[in-house]
């Protein structure tokens, strides 16, 4: 019998209108894209650019096939632009949104629908926390444009209409951790300027903490010990993976004269650091990502794969589920039944998400990785950089995205797709429905290790 909630009714599950909702915003950005007047030569950019772009932009990821800032006309950037604001906040965060100011309230469905892209742990007011994920992302990136726009007409004389624009595409890029960027060499031109640079990286670390984060934060920041769970795993692994990063890249590449070597100790100082915050899956680089040494390479690998907080901007596995399986490991290695992070237990069905969740992510980025070697005359490094990137949704490069064979984009695309989505979202998604098990069988001891 036909739902009586219509399109909705045909989906039994969020994830399934998540899903479907992402698409639906990447092909609209395609036919968009292949217009001739999105592109600087008046001519259709073809199918597979257009998708691959717009691709990149719904799932805030900043991999390209042709140059941002020379390709596309304006038409083209505000159009990027937009897909980008969409495929941050989340199509069922902006369609909740639309409901509320139509229809002044909220069905169950609904709820749940928004429950599922914000990651809220409950229902309760769902309406009153999409409204302060808009506001919030809407007023972060104001700030950061205000300042971005200052610094250009002061510092680099820009007029105040291209500062604008300048100001105002770069804090939504920054902010939705898509690392778009409007100069053919990104923002390696500012890699000694703490305005442009600090700015970005802020909005960055902002928009990919995730929005219970940064609300809980926003409320007791001065109270760490009322922190919650997530709360206190993303701040802590966030805190940990930044001063590694920079740590690594300062140690790595001090003397490597394609990246910091020619820079003074403040300008190296600030691009390690710049450095380290865009593999939370933001594609800026203020330093030539090919002239990094491999082992740079490595240890960018590592930081992409992990990404940023839950229920934000960013991609990866997260680092709440990356600190997850390292209090998972702690408690076996003391002999614990039961895992606890501070005062509280972390649920069994927490740990088993996290344990998949990771699992799929390295098949699915092993399984590409062989696909993309195979299709491409590039060596493991470098394609192992490029899989981790678009599947973290983060969008460095060490340059070689636009060499890739056809099929090779069509894998890139698919990644990024999967990467924003979620691996058990989309798995959801395809599911007819739940499966629940009646019975319960006789337990057997297996040998691990």
């Amino acid at each position: 019998m036909r739902s009586r909630h219509g399109i909705l009714g045909r989906f039994q599950q969020p994830a399934q209108v998540i899903v479907t909702g992402f698409g639906a915003a990447v092909l609209i950005g395609t036919a968009l894209l292949a217009l001739p007047v999105a592109t600087e030569s008046g001519e259709s950019a073809g199918w597979l650019a257009a998708l691959f772009t717009s691709t990149s932009a719904v799932c805030v990821t900043g991999l390209v096939v042709v140059d941002t800032a020379t390709h596309w006309s304006v038409f083209g950037e505000i159009v990027i632009a937009g897909l980008i604001q969409v495929g941050g906040l989340g199509i069922m965060t902006l369609a909740t949104l639309f409901t509320v100011l139509v229809a002044g309230r909220l069905g169950l469905r609904a709820k749940i629908f928004a429950q599922a892209e914000t990651k809220t742990l409950s229902m309760a007011d769902v309406r009153h926390v999409v409204r302060k994920v808009v506001v919030f992302s809407l007023a972060c990136e104001a700030i950061a444009a205000v300042i971005l726009i200052g610094r250009f007409m002061l510092g680099y004389g820009e007029s105040f209409g291209r500062a604008v624009y300048l100001g105002v595409f770069h804090a939504i890029s920054a902010f939705n951790n898509a690392g778009f960027a409007l100069w053919p060499d990104n923002l390696m031109r500012f890699v000694t300027d703490p305005w442009i640079c600090l700015t970005i990286a802020i909005a960055v670390m902002v928009g990919g903490l995730g929005f219970p984060v940064v609300f809980e934060l926003l409320r007791s920041w001065r109270q760490p010990r009322r922190w919650s769970v997530l709360t206190r795993v993303t701040v802590g692994v966030t805190v940990v993976l930044l001063v590694v990063g920079t740590l690594v890249f300062l140690i790595t590449e001090w003397r490597n004269p394609k990246t910091l070597g020619a820079l003074d100790d403040s300008g190296k100082l600030l691009a390690a650091f710049f450095t380290a915050v865009m593999p939370r899956t933001a594609g800026f680089n203020s330093i030539d990502i090919a002239g990094m040494y491999p082992t740079s390479w490595l240890a960018t690998d590592l930081l992409m794969f992990i990404g940023g907080g839950s229920a934000g901007t960013a991609g990866g596995i997260k680092v709440t589920t990356f600190g997850m399986l390292a209090f998972v490991i702690w408690a076996e290695m003391r002999g614990e039944r039961e895992v606890n992070i501070g005062h509280r237990r972390l649920p069994e069905a927490a740990q088993r998400q996290a344990v998949s969740i990771s699992l799929i992510s390295v098949a699915l980025v092993a399984l590409s990785t062989y696909v993309l070697l195979a299709l491409t005359p590039h060596s493991l490094d470098q394609v192992l950089f490029e899989v981790v990137s678009a599947f973290g949704t983060v969008g460095l490069s060490t340059g070689i995205t636009a060499d890739a064979t056809p099929a090779g984009h069509v894998l890139l695309v698919l990644l990024m797709f999967i990467g924003r989505t979620g691996p058990l979202t989309l798995g959801s998604a395809l599911a007819l429905k739940d499966r629940a098990r009646l019975y319960q069988l006789p337990e057997e001891r297996v040998i691990v290790g």
